[in-house]
């Protein structure tokens, strides 16, 4: 099986020219602050016909220091920060509450680009999260209200019973509050912009926040 999957890695190309697009990027001219790159750069992702582009790695730690990693979905990203939203009850919630720090990633193959965010984390206010939360489809108010995130399920049977209330609940409560779910918006203390290159000359530009503002500078790849 090993050796299987070992071939199948082998087999494997990054960044397939038949489906990818290897833009320029210019450093010298990006503008002075990460959110008008980053929203440029998803527009782009999107208008290349990305899949999901608003999905995120999102890397939190808890108490122990031992690092988690999971996929969520980008609710925004303006002056405040870059916003996702979970149960404070999650296992996310419970690290972000012990330890309110976190790194987010993006990454959108069609173009070659990684966008990587770091910062504080804080909460919303409860009627910001509720709002977030009633904005949305009414799939994501059952999931919300079916709750209990990262426990433990005692069968399959236990989940469906408990997603068909939710869901009845949902259709019939659409604005049905959920007092665990909460807007997170990380603070940027760092962005960094990676755009591929076929010859691996990879162009790395990194944001930082000073007491000033932001500075920039160029990585090696």
């Amino acid at each position: 099986m090993g050796t299987d999957l070992h071939d199948l890695l082998r087999s494997l190309r990054v960044w397939d020219p038949a489906v990818t697009e290897l833009p320029p990027f210019d450093p010298a001219a990006a503008p002075a602050e990460p959110l008008p790159l980053f929203t440029t750069w998803f527009a782009q992702a999107v208008a290349a016909g990305q899949t999901e582009p608003h999905t995120m790695s999102l890397a939190t730690s808890d108490e122990a220091g031992l690092p988690d990693v999971r996929i969520v979905m980008l609710h925004g990203a303006d002056a405040d920060g870059w916003s996702f939203a979970t149960h404070s009850t999650s296992r996310k919630g419970g690290q972000l509450a012990a330890r309110p720090y976190a790194a987010l990633a993006f990454y959108w193959p069609v173009l070659g680009r990684q966008v990587r965010v770091r910062g504080p984390v804080t909460a919303a206010p409860t009627a910001e999260s509720q709002g977030d939360l009633h904005a949305r489809s009414t799939g994501a108010l059952a999931a919300a209200l079916t709750g209990r995130q990262s426990e433990v399920l005692e069968s399959v049977e236990e989940l469906a019973r408990g997603s068909q209330a939710a869901w009845d609940r949902a259709q019939q409560e659409p604005d049905a509050p959920v007092p665990s779910w909460t807007l997170y918006r990380l603070r940027p203390d760092a962005v960094e912009f990676f755009q591929g290159d076929e010859r691996r000359r990879h162009v790395r530009l990194n944001y930082r926040r000073g007491e000033g503002g932001w500075s920039t500078e160029l990585l090696w790849p």
